[in-house]
């Protein structure tokens, strides 16, 4: 339904980036600035407008208000996450911690409070399509020495899907970075900072029970399928690893 930007961004090329914004200043500034950093940018009002764009063309980021005159800009966002991992940076005058909290958990990978710094805001797109590229091109690898299969697990990079036990997981962006990032490295624990510095484009900007809550979802999704097996250890004080149990 949604189409992603072809294989991120190569070199030359002009990142594109969907503007969803009722305010004709606000999106006035944000086009300025980004089009002098050298992005192409699109502008839609409505949250109609932004899903039929979504689906006519790529886009390699989606920089999304909260508050539509035809929606909220949050549900929007879980529309997209359920098909797409394309980047999404939240543009909100909403900035109460809850509101940050809720937006980063839908799935957003960044979160700027209006008013804004364009500059900031500039660095931030930038830091995001970065770190967007080189998630996009790290193959998932095993440890030395352990299967890709470990625990019944497959990875898809090319899709940027994870089957467990021949059945695939319906996972949202995160979900999937974190379990990646396990299974690329079976039995070493990661600390919560470690998770929050691989998998979000903004640690900053996130939140520690962010790794919790998003690690809780991913159980849950597991136990689905095998009740009675969690592949996901927690390591109290220290943080999660996947653990690697010969079940031949």
């Amino acid at each position: 339904m949604w189409r992603n930007g072809p294989e991120r961004i190569s070199p030359g090329m002009a990142a594109r980036i969907l503007l969803v914004e009722d305010e004709p200043t606000i999106a006035e500034i944000v086009e300025f600035a980004l089009a002098g950093e050298g992005f192409q940018v699109a502008w839609r009002t409505l949250a109609r407008d932004a899903e039929a764009a979504l689906s006519a063309d790529a886009h390699d980021l989606l920089i999304l208000d909260i508050g539509l005159p035809d929606g909220s800009g949050l549900e929007l966002l879980k529309r997209i996450r359920r098909d797409s991992d394309m980047p999404v940076l939240i543009l909100s005058a909403r900035n109460a911690e809850l509101d940050r909290v809720l937006g980063l958990e839908l799935g957003a990978d960044d979160y700027v409070s209006k008013p804004f710094s364009p500059r900031e805001l500039a660095a931030r797109v930038k830091a995001i399509l970065k770190r967007s590229a080189r998630n996009h091109v790290i193959a998932t690898e095993p440890a030395a020495g352990e299967p890709a299969g470990a625990n019944g697990f497959e990875v898809d990079e090319a899709r940027a899907t994870i089957r467990f036990q021949s059945q695939p997981l319906d996972l949202t962006r995160y979900e999937y970075l974190i379990l990646k990032t396990l299974l690329a490295q079976p039995e070493r624990v990661f600390s919560r900072a470690q998770l929050m510095d691989r998998v979000w484009p903004d640690p900053a900007a996130s939140f520690e029970r962010s790794v919790d809550t998003h690690i809780k979802m991913l159980r849950a999704k597991l136990r689905e399928i095998e009740p009675r097996f969690d592949p996901i250890r927690t390591h109290r004080g220290l943080g999660y690893s996947i653990r690697v149990v010969d079940r031949s």
